[in-house]
């Protein structure tokens, strides 16, 4: 990990509390807002947050293009929440931008709208126990074959690996807990 810098997107949302876990685990951290500064990180996590208005961000700076491009290259890349909205190939009944990545359907705000959300205890593969803070959540109504599925909450799934990408339908960065972030940074 020495050496190695983590991008975080700071177009909107979550970013900062992402940033703050990652210099808990000793990682070096950097804002992500334009194309070139993709190219000066080794790891990219695109934070919760609006979805949508993520994704016209990503296209309207052309973040996109170069996100893709990085994660063909192998970059490890973690969508949280929005993020993994924005990494999924299918967004159930929705057409809006997104990196098309991860061979997962998502569901948005699957769990519910905002005073739906809510806590609980999670069983991660290869991980352990961890506390999953579910905002408007998605979830993942299906997978490829080359998606691992690492957490699963009402039998709907909340976290999967596939290959360099990674994706939580929960925001590990709104705990204490720095297990997914120290997985992530063993993924760089």
């Amino acid at each position: 990990m020495a050496g190695k810098t983590i991008g975080v997107l700071a177009l909107q949302g979550a970013f900062v509390e992402h940033e703050a876990a990652l210099r808990k685990c000793g990682a070096l951290v950097r804002q992500v807002r334009k194309p070139e500064e993709i190219q000066e990180v080794d790891g990219l996590i695109i934070p919760g947050g609006e979805s949508t208005t993520i994704g016209k961000l990503m296209n309207k700076y052309g973040l996109d293009k170069v996100i893709v491009d990085r994660a063909a290259q192998g970059m490890p890349i973690w969508g949280t929440c929005a993020g993994m909205i924005l990494l999924a190939k299918e967004i159930v009944d929705s057409d809006q931008l997104r990196l098309g990545l991860m061979d997962i359907s998502v569901k948005r705000n699957g769990f519910g709208r905002q005073v739906e959300s809510f806590e609980a205890d999670l069983e991660v593969e290869s991980i352990g126990p961890t506390r999953g803070v579910f905002i408007r959540a998605p979830y993942g109504e299906k997978a490829g074959d080359g998606v691992h599925i690492m957490a699963r909450f009402k039998e709907k799934i909340v976290m999967a690996q596939q290959y360099n990408l990674l994706c939580t339908a929960f925001h590990p960065e709104l705990t204490q807990d720095l297990c997914i972030h120290r997985y992530f940074l063993t993924m760089v």
